[in-house]
């Protein structure tokens, strides 16, 4: 199995603090760069100044020695701008290396994308097991710059993928876990902000089949484009003479005049014969492909990597086409969105129709897509997964004591040890065994309020999905078998829908068992269970709703403050064992050791926490 962490040579908080003292002092090298040549573009300038005055006023010199000054002034304004782009990148790579120490020092939540537009309360565990959000898992893994990533991630954590996937992506985890630069060549791209780019309605419109520009039309759109820029010319000269610059015969002139009427009629003509389909074209090449930049960024950058796992090369060959690699044809495909947009400027609204300016702009649309269109999907694909691949390897890096996940063929199964939840500080977050499956198939979880029952339950789950996904998980060691999780941690009543918390809990509880008649064996995690009813009713259908569960080959943990719900265990034996968590007073404060233990909990602090707070009781 692969857990490739032991050839770390530096911890990840060195290495980030050794890169970003360099990147630190490369910034201050590049302000003093900044500095230095305002300086001298003020000191060209004055130069110039002088100049001007001993040749313009004092006759002293030659005006053509204002060439000199005026040469290295734009040369020193080319080296500017190439030094503040420089500059830029440098400043977002400190704020890089700045934000990665801030997650070694658990201060992620709420600095990163939550993710908000994946929550789904229909999912069968997403918001039990805090996927996304604030503070969610979601926002603690993903460093995706474009919208293909984030979706690529969020979809790997909602859904288990086969085992051979799973090693796949393990397998290009640990390939990607030491390559800072990529990841930092990644995050300086573009503003700290997604690309804008969706993917779904950008692949549509690539894929849709084209409707305009045939080869005639090209031609008659060539030809039109020279009369109309003759007659701008003829015009333009027209005028200048008329000016007194220079002379024009009348017959010339005449002749220039009524050049320019004839484009205005043959090429208005011709836009008002095409105008509703250009309009079409460019209209939706403006609603499916903006805000592109990024995406040609990134694309740049992936297609310098070289790979060896299957599963990146497999990604990278997706990249490969004949011609342009994928990062031109998106960079080009993005500047004629911006000739699309700048269609509003007065120089385009003056001079665009006599040179068919929208009618060339929807002829190339319509040509790229022609070209590339049938690739777009795969390269956002494949954009998508290796941005995936390198959160995860990312979260990889600086968790070295995380482990991958070992796949079994036995099934169901789930075996961790020392399982903790991620979310958690390191150095909070009490670790536990769990195992299920074989004969052993449902843990009845007791225990007081607050001694960690339901923080069980999410540990469980989310290190299952976070493995299920192909990322490490926070235990010393787990094996399971492909398992689909349907949990009910946190349900409310929704005054929208009518319906009260106990019916919502029933809703869920139908969705799990429902989920049994699919092809994977179902982890369920089941917390507080039925409590929103009398003991007498809750007694009997948690027994039967177990049982079915567990007949259905599921496997799972339920908590519990109803001690009678413990007999469940009993008669389930040996499918199903208790066990509990416990709690003890001390100097009026209420203790616990989040460590789990056999049997069923003995005692409850409800009436201690009562009393801690001032209760008479």
């Amino acid at each position: 199995m692969i857990q490739p962490r032991a050839d770390l040579q530096e911890s990840p908080r060195t290495a980030y603090e050794q890169r970003l003292q360099a990147r630190r002092g490369q910034l201050a090298r590049m302000e003093g760069r900044h500095r230095n040549l305002g300086n001298a573009r003020v000191a060209v300038f004055a130069c110039a100044a002088v100049l001007a005055y001993m040749a313009w006023f004092r006759h002293a010199l030659s005006a053509w020695w204002l060439l000199v000054p005026g040469a290295i002034f734009v040369a020193l304004v080319l080296v500017h701008d190439r030094v503040l782009r420089e500059h830029a990148l440098l400043a977002r790579a400190v704020s890089h290396y700045e934000r990665c120490l801030a997650r070694l020092g658990g201060q992620w939540s709420g600095h990163g994308e939550t993710g908000e537009r994946f929550r789904n309360t229909a999912h069968p565990y997403s918001e039990d097991l805090d996927l996304f959000g604030k503070g969610s898992l979601f926002e603690m893994l993903s460093t995706a710059r474009t919208h293909m990533g984030e979706e690529a991630l969020a979809a790997w954590l909602q859904a288990p993928a086969s085992p051979e996937v799973v090693v796949a992506r393990q397998q290009s985890v640990a390939e990607l876990r030491p390559r800072l630069d990529i990841r930092e060549d990644l995050a300086v791209l573009g503003d700290d902000v997604c690309s804008g780019v969706h993917p779904e309605p950008l692949a549509a419109w690539a894929e849709q089949t084209r409707t305009f520009g045939s080869p005639g039309l090209r031609a008659q759109t060539i030809v039109l484009s020279v009369i109309g820029v003759l007659a701008l010319v003829a015009i333009c000269a027209t005028g200048v003479a008329e000016l007194g610059l220079f002379t024009l015969a009348p017959t010339v002139s005449t002749v220039f005049r009524d050049l320019f009427l004839v484009a205005i009629v043959v090429n208005g003509g011709f836009l008002l014969r095409h105008r509703k389909q250009v309009a079409r074209v460019l209209r939706e090449v403006e609603a499916a492909a903006g805000d592109l930049d990024l995406l040609a960024a990134v694309l740049v950058r992936l297609e310098k990597e070289r790979f060896y796992s299957p599963l990146l090369l497999q990604l990278r060959a997706a990249l490969d086409c004949h011609g342009s690699p994928p990062s031109r044809r998106i960079a080009r495909l993005d500047r004629l969105v911006q000739l699309v947009d700048s269609r509003d400027s007065l120089p385009i609204r003056l001079f665009g129709p006599f040179v068919l300016f929208d009618v060339h702009l929807a002829l190339g649309v319509e040509r790229w897509r022609a070209d590339s269109g049938g690739a777009v999907r795969r390269w956002l694909a494949a954009v998508g997964d290796m941005e995936a691949l390198t959160s995860i390897a990312s979260y990889t890096y600086e968790h070295p004591a995380d482990v991958f996940a070992e796949l079994v063929a036995e099934d169901p199964w789930l075996e961790g040890e020392g399982l903790a939840h991620p979310l958690l500080p390191e150095s909070r977050a009490v670790p536990n065994d769990v195992k299920l499956g074989g004969d052993l198939r449902v843990l009845i979880v007791s225990g007081s309020n607050m001694s960690g029952k339901s923080t069980l339950l999410r540990t469980v789950g989310t290190n299952v999905a976070l493995a299920q996904a192909g990322a490490p998980v926070r235990a010393r060691r787990l094996r399971l078998s492909p398992l689909a999780i349907g949990a009910s941690i946190r349900i409310l009543d929704s005054l929208q829908d009518g319906s009260s918390r106990f019916y919502a809990e029933l809703t869920r509880l139908r969705r799990i068992v429902d989920l049994t008649n699919g092809p994977l064996p179902v982890l369920f995690l089941l917390d507080e269970f039925l409590h929103g009813t009398n003991s007498h009713d809750r007694r009997i259908g948690a027994a039967a709703i177990v049982r079915n569960l567990v007949d259905r080959g599921a496997i799972g943990l339920i908590t519990t403050h109803d001690l009678a719900l413990a007999d469940i265990a009993v008669v389930l034996a040996p499918r199903g064992a208790n066990v509990h968590f416990e709690d003890h007073l001390e100097n009026g404060r209420m203790r616990f050791d989040y460590r789990m233990h056999p049997g069923v909990v003995r005692k409850s602090n409800a009436l201690e926490l009562m009393r801690s707070i001032g209760l008479e009781v």
